[in-house]
């Protein structure tokens, strides 16, 4: 969940009066702070037991979440323990 950012009076007020120079070069330093590059993602192939993906798959789907999201979120578990 991502956190709830909240703005004192006087920040919003200080807002109002900024030029539309000042507007850009601040959305241009947010840009430059927060964007990251997406990951690029491999399309890769490999071969698994029929039963055992549809076991994974119904598993995935009662937990809300698509299966390669499960996939890549046990890899990326795995990699950090």
């Amino acid at each position: 969940m991502k956190a709830l950012q909240t703005f004192s009076d006087e920040y919003l007020e200080r807002c109002k009066e900024m030029s539309v120079e000042e507007i850009v070069e601040f959305i241009e330093g947010f840009r430059e702070l927060h964007y990251r590059e997406p990951d690029m993602s491999k399309l890769i192939s490999m071969k698994v037991p029929e039963n055992l993906l549809n076991a994974f798959k119904t598993k995935a789907k009662l937990e809300g979440v698509p299966y390669q999201t499960m996939i890549k979120k046990l890899m990326i578990e795995w990699l950090e323990s």
